[in-house]
């Protein structure tokens, strides 16, 4: 699952977060050794200059204007961005209308050339749209990485002082209660004293704190850096995939027009030998997303059976869990160890593994590895379910399928699991309301499962996919039912 938008909190974040202000009492009655005022003084400055002259330090009014000018045209450009992709979308929810249309019209040679033409217009449509997006993701990779070195940088800047600070504070801490009485002469003085060196303590404290909190920042800037480049990874794939898919669309023109020879008696001989039969489709292999293969007759047996206990439709499980819809990416290559989310996903994946009497270093329990830029992989089975979330829907799965505990790389639990996790997807709130927001463009169900399946796929990062992967899915899934249809009818 993807969480991203967290943002890095900027230099005046640290400095605004300061609870409370160094103060040394200064007195011509107060009598404090010259070593107090020297240690009072050393901790003061540096933490001063930790809270001043580190955290802001000055820029000069050229540097900040170029920087400002650079964010400005930074945003123009991101929006530029958003709207061409945004345009672009539109053109392609209007060429799959006109392919809808003319499938309805029935099977005739100017319909399917038609189609055809409409189907390299919206792959063409979908590559410059792919392309945009790329250099959206682009840009936000560039603004991260400056992100990641700012705070690098600040955090950098301020090791030296803190040092200084924490030393210092340790030698106050090592002065002896007694030792500092006797050196005052007022008992005001000593508890002036006492009182100073508590606020630098406190400040201190709140220092570490926002260290701590800019290292978190760091390392959640650095995860979504990663997921970034992942996603332009998934686009450039998909980018080719289409680019495949014209010129193979283009072949299947070209072929048609010389085989008719623009004869609609001729396209219609083909046609009847073209079309599969139910004994065909039947034995026709279908591949599992995390590996393996099934008649599509046995698979569509096991969807089947989770539509029955999800109301999730046969063809779209079918669909998810096609090869193809994971981008053709390689799973379940990689053990436990080296792949899997250490605190998050391992422990119950030695729980589950344990109960199912399976080895969890065996060739067999083998998981979804890491991309090349660390986010941790670790999905199990035909489903490729991380551990901790097949943990969420245990129970439900053994309801469906009956047992207990569910097996992630048995195939009848994998469909289960597929199924009611779509289902609580479709009944997500943020699937609904990209389902309301646009059915006036699309239909409602095809935007509902179109989320889903985006969310399958990317968890929190679905929108991104929402085109270039749940929308191909819908779609195999409207392919199968053709499919299945012709089985029924057997």
């Amino acid at each position: 699952m993807r969480e991203i938008e967290k943002k890095c909190p900027t230099h005046a974040d640290i400095t605004t977060n300061k609870r409370k202000t160094v103060y040394i009492r200064r007195t011509s009655y107060i009598k404090i050794p010259l070593t107090a005022v020297v240690r009072i003084f050393s901790m003061t400055a540096v933490l001063v200059f930790f809270f001043t002259g580190s955290v802001n330090a000055p820029q000069s009014y050229f540097a900040a204007a170029q920087e400002e000018e650079q964010i400005h045209n930074s945003q123009e450009e991101r929006a530029e961005l958003e709207r061409q992709l945004a345009e672009y979308e539109k053109q392609i929810e209007d060429t799959q209308k006109t392919i809808d249309e003319y499938k309805k019209k029935g099977n005739t040679l100017q319909n399917e050339i038609y189609t055809l033409n409409a189907r390299i217009s919206k792959l063409n449509l979908q590559i410059k749209a792919v392309t945009v997006n790329i250099s959206k993701l682009n840009e936000e990779i560039t603004e991260t990485q400056k992100q990641i070195n700012r705070t690098e940088n600040t955090i950098d800047t301020h090791k030296d002082a803190l040092a200084e600070a924490i030393r210092n504070v340790r030698e106050a801490d090592a002065q002896n209660i007694i030792t500092i009485l006797l050196a005052n002469e007022k008992l005001s003085d000593f508890f002036g004293t006492l009182n100073d060196m508590a606020l630098v303590q406190d400040n201190l404290r709140v220092s570490l704190e926002n260290i701590t909190k800019l290292r978190q920042d760091l390392l959640e800037q650095k995860d979504e850096l990663s997921m970034e480049k992942e996603d332009v990874e998934n686009l450039k794939a998909i980018q080719q995939a289409q680019k495949n898919n014209v010129q193979y669309t283009q072949t299947q023109k070209q072929t048609l027009l010389k085989d008719t020879k623009g004869r609609e008696s001729e396209y219609q001989k083909i046609l009847k030998k073209t079309q599969e039969t139910a004994a065909q489709i039947r034995t026709r292999i279908f591949e599992l997303l995390g590996g393996g293969q099934l008649t599509f007759e046995k698979a569509y047996d096991f969807a089947r059976i989770a539509e029955k206990a999800t109301g999730v439709r046969a063809s779209l499980i079918l669909a998810i869990l096609n090869r193809e819809s994971l981008l053709g990416k390689n799973t379940g290559k990689c053990f436990y160890t080296t792949a899997m989310h250490p605190t998050r996903d391992v422990p119950y994946f030695l729980d589950l593994t344990k109960r199912l009497n399976i080895d969890p270093k065996s060739d067999f329990a083998k998981v979804s590895c890491p991309n090349s830029h660390g986010t941790y992989g670790g999905a199990m089975g035909p489903a490729q379910f991380i551990p901790s979330t097949w943990k969420i829907y245990e129970s439900k799965i053994s309801a469906v399928t009956g047992n207990n505990p569910p097996n992630p790389w048995n195939n009848a639990d994998a469909f289960a699991g597929t199924a009611v996790y779509i289902r609580d997807l479709l009944a997500s709130s943020s699937c609904i309301n990209y389902a309301k927001t646009n059915q006036h463009i699309v239909p409602y169900q095809t935007l509902l499962e179109r989320c889903a399946a985006s969310k399958y796929y990317a968890g929190g990062n679905w929108y991104t996919y929402r085109m270039w992967y749940g929308d191909p899915v819908v779609q195999q899934a409207n392919a199968y039912e053709d499919d299945i249809a012709v089985l029924k009818g057997q």
